[in-house]
């Protein structure tokens, strides 16, 4: 293949991911291979490609590529989430704009259309993954409502019922007006907004001069108190025992009661309770047996029990309840007021506590294993830091309200008959012969039923994903044996609850053993001044841009420049385009080595021959730190390490030793030398760079069709000489101070120098000469005893080096350099005497960082002695 001057992914993405797709390479079918699994955290249907999916996929790309290349049998299963709220308002506004009201249609009148949406749309953001480089088997793709999946569910919910652990009953729950359903606690987002405080007095009955005033935020709600009251401590309404009050406007009694739960401190330390609509007063109200008038339609309202305003928006109603009860008399004032509101995080609305006839899972019983599983790191947390936060809520788990009042979702499997008893099946069949058996009536059929209206919450069904994915409630299929547990799970925290948890709490309750082994929770991604992005802000930057300008390679190694698990990345264009100039290095570098004229009758020169023993111990030892970086799930700093691998130790150290002179041939071992460490680079950057990567590899050397880097074995792990690589950093400090040298003399590199070498005791070894005379053009490298006068000198650790120059030293330049020198240098020792002297330091660190220190300490106390040396003799 011709190799391109210039690298333009454009010409190369679609090329490799045809490729690599027609070849089947991201297909798995279980074998005598170890598994490696991973689950995509489902996209809702109703999504596109945002910077979170970035990050998160690209992540989880990351880890199934280099898993496959360590020759594991890697499935990555993709798939998306019918996302019952979402997807129901989706439709439902469609239907609006063709004029059509939901409410006009049947309930399988409307369900043609929500699939009809979702067949159009659904796949959308799977296949803008594909540009990205996602590795997914893709004939594995499942959506939570398909037949096997809505099996698992319909399964799932009716084993737990048989075991006790769903119920229906009367709860208060979080409702949404807008989407006209109860939500779960999590689905609920507190914003802290600026509202009022109206102080409302209410008469005592019977003492028309007798007021109590109460305080509240919803005005609108005292149409529904059936109490207020007090804390039984608080002297100044002692001589309310026993007596009522009049709800204002429409002058129902009511009791005074006593609770300690009242806040003496909190408005005017008297409490209007209105069962129906808060979850506190719901509790009171529970206590002292106090009736429920929930006042409020589905729809935010007010329904006839609130007496007046009926039918009028619960926000209009609280405009004109503050006029109204300033005209009776009974506002006592009203303040500006800072508070937390909650909103439903799938429409905005905001969320109004209600009772509510539902369908509850019980969590207590659920939580403790999943709860050790964690604790314990049988499921491991990366980063820890979240077990803790995992822990509170666990400990304080409620019961998950699992019901939805929705027409898309899997419709709960309950049955009931004219009676009201109800039985809970599978299918319509067992559901009928069941009812046949509760109710002794043969002649039953499936028109005497009435199946429940209500769905299952989304999540029902995602908390099974890693199950459902591999068919794991039919008892025929043996791939959830081969494939569960997975064994990454990569995600934002924010769904921790939602689904982190549940899953894992599944998992033990229906394979009894955990669904993944780790959970690498990503951060948020925001804008360079940390906000979030959102298109409201017009922060947020379009993902397929930025690969059409960057390309796909260039915006993952920009998701994780700055990426560490768990913390928040904060993005601006500047980090896609440090990975696109990435990316141009390592193509310029290959081009660099391909363009070199090979001559298999020269001799290997000493100094090329040192770079490449130098480079491949190197090697070895950055791919023990990559490998150990991706064992802790540090994958950033896998990134950065194979990226200072490839660009510093390679391209500016490597190849500048060995590069043949101006339009000289290199020899042949060289050259081969030179394409396998690109070979084994391409291995190291492949999982990031998954584009070029293949490109490269594939010009290095012909292949035959079929062959790919991607499931090509990653280079084994081999020794390296640990002394070799620090004596060559000795080296690399000596190349550096010499062209310093240069370049404050102004030496051109075109003429020779000479290099003297007072030896210190740091190990400065002289079998790496040549490759010092190759890189700053020495016409000889030579030991000496004692010091070079009227030489240019710098330190190496305690060696010290002389540059001889035909010109005068300035010996007040040189004084000024020395002095400085030293000074740096006690400084530097300072603070490394100051960690020495700190016993808890010396005795809590391990042993090999305080030898680090120790040896810190020798090397200082060596270069000063020198130093000191060197400025008296100059003096």
């Amino acid at each position: 293949m011709e190799i391109a001057s210039k690298y333009d992914p454009s010409k190369t993405e679609e090329k490799w991911y045809a490729y690599w797709m027609e070849n089947g390479f991201f297909k798995s079918v279980p074998d005598e291979r170890e598994p490696y699994t991973i689950v995509i955290p489902p996209p809702n249907v109703t999504g596109v490609l945002h910077m979170g999916h970035m990050l998160n996929n690209t992540i989880q790309d990351i880890l199934v590529r280099r898993a496959r290349m360590l020759g594991k049998n890697a499935c990555w299963v993709p798939g998306t989430d019918h996302a019952s709220i979402a997807t129901e308002a989706k439709v439902v506004n469609k239907l609006r704009e063709g004029g059509i009201d939901k409410h006009s249609l049947t309930r399988d009148g409307f369900l043609e259309h929500a699939w009809e949406w979702t067949d159009k749309h659904g796949c959308i953001i799977l296949e803008q993954l594909k540009k990205l480089g996602a590795s997914c088997d893709w004939d594995r793709t499942c959506f939570t409502m398909d037949e096997v999946r809505s099996e698992g569910v319909i399964k799932s919910f009716v084993d737990l019922y048989k075991k006790g652990h769903i119920y229906r009953g009367i709860r208060m729950v979080n409702w949404d007006p807008k989407a006209k359903t109860a939500v779960s606690d999590e689905e609920v987002i507190y914003k802290e907004v600026q509202s009022k405080l109206y102080y409302i007095r209410y008469q005592v009955d019977g003492e028309p001069d007798q007021y109590v005033t109460i305080a509240t935020t919803r005005p609108e709600t005292i149409l529904g108190d059936t109490a207020v009251c007090v804390n039984p401590n608080d002297d100044r309404f002692k001589h309310l025992a026993g007596k009522r009050v009049l709800v204002p406007l429409i002058n129902r009694s009511i009791p005074v009661i006593q609770d300690e739960y009242v806040d003496m401190e909190f408005g005017t330390g008297c409490l209007k309770i209105t069962p129906a609509h808060d979850i506190n007063d719901y509790e009171i109200g529970m206590r002292h047996n106090l009736e429920s008038i929930d006042i409020l339609n589905d729809d935010g309202t007010l329904s006839e029990k609130a007496e007046i305003f009926i039918g009028e928006d619960r926000f209009d109603v609280r405009k004109k309840i503050e006029k109204s009860l300033d005209e009776s008399g009974n506002l006592a004032k009203v303040e500006d007021y800072t508070n937390k509101v909650g909103y439903s995080e799938r429409t905005d609305e905001v969320i109004e506590p209600k009772l509510s006839t539902q369908w509850f899972l019980r969590m207590s019983e659920l939580a403790k294993p999943a709860l050790d599983a964690v604790m314990t790191d049988e499921v491991k947390f990366h980063p820890a830091k979240f077990k803790n936060l995992y822990r509170h809520w666990m400990e304080n788990v409620k019961d998950w309200c699992i019901s939805r009042q929705l027409w898309w979702g899997h419709r709960i499997p309950v049955y009931y008959l004219a009676d009201g008893t109800f039985v809970v099946a599978e299918t319509d069949e067992v559901a009928l012969t069941e009812a046949r058996k509760v109710s002794g009536n043969e002649a039953l059929s499936m028109n005497d039923l009435k199946q429940d209206e209500d769905v299952l919450d989304t999540w029902a069904s995602s908390w099974l994903w890693p199950i459902t994915v591999f068919d794991g409630f039919n008892p025929d299929k043996n791939e959830i044996d081969y494939y569960y547990p997975t064994n990454d799970l990569v995600t934002g925290h924010d769904i921790i609850f939602f689904w982190v948890a549940r899953m894992i709490m599944a998992g033990y309750e229906f394979k009894g053993t955990y669904p993944f082994k780790n959970v690498y929770f990503t951060g948020m991604v925001r804008d360079k001044v940390g906000r979030k992005m959102s298109k409201s802000l017009g922060n947020s930057p379009e993902p397929l841009d930025l690969i059409k300008n960057f390309g796909a390679d260039g915006v993952r190694v920009g998701m994780l420049l700055c990426s560490p698990a768990g913390g928040d990345l904060r993005f601006d264009e500047s980090l896609p385009e440090q990975g696109r100039n990435f990316a141009n290095k390592m193509w310029n570098a290959f081009r660099l080595v391909k363009s070199w004229e090979i001559d298999h009758s020269i001799e290997q020169p000493e100094s090329a021959a040192l770079a490449i023993e130098w480079f491949g111990d190197r090697l070895q030892k950055e791919m023990a730190v990559i490998a150990d970086h991706f064992d802790k799930y540090r994958v950033s700093d896998a990134l950065m390490s194979v990226y200072t691998l490839f660009w510093d130790e390679f391209s500016s150290w490597f190849l500048e030793m060995v590069k043949p002179a101006y339009q000289k041939p290199v020899d042949g071992k060289t050259y081969q030398a030179a394409i396998g460490f690109l070979d084994d680079l391409m291995h190291l950057i492949h999982p990031f760079m998954p584009f070029i990567t293949e490109e490269v590899w594939h010009h290095l050397k012909e292949r035959k069709e079929g062959e790919s880097l991607m499931v090509s074995p990653m280079p084994a792990l081999k020794s390296f000489d640990e002394s070799l690589l620090k004596q060559f950093e000795l080296v690399k400090e000596a190349i550096v101070n010499v062209r310093t040298v240069r370049k404050e003399r102004n030496v051109a590199m075109r003429d020779t120098l000479e290099l003297k070498v007072l030896k210190g005791d740091d190990g400065y070894v002289e079998r790496f000469n040549p490759v010092v005379q190759k890189l700053v053009n020495l016409e000889d490298v030579s030991s000496v005893e004692e010091k070079v006068e009227g030489a240019v000198s710098f330190f190496v650790k305690s060696s010290e080096f002389f540059v001889p120059m035909e010109s005068a030293i300035d010996v007040e330049e040189e004084l000024e350099k020395l002095e400085k020198e030293l000074q740096y240098t006690e400084g530097f020792l300072n603070g490394v005497m100051k960690k020495l002297s700190n016993e808890r330091f010396v005795a809590g660190a391990p042993e090999q960082v305080v030898a680090v220190e120790r040896q810190k300490q020798a090397d200082a106390e060596a270069k000063i002695a020198a130093l000191k040396e060197s400025i008296a003799r100059l003096k």
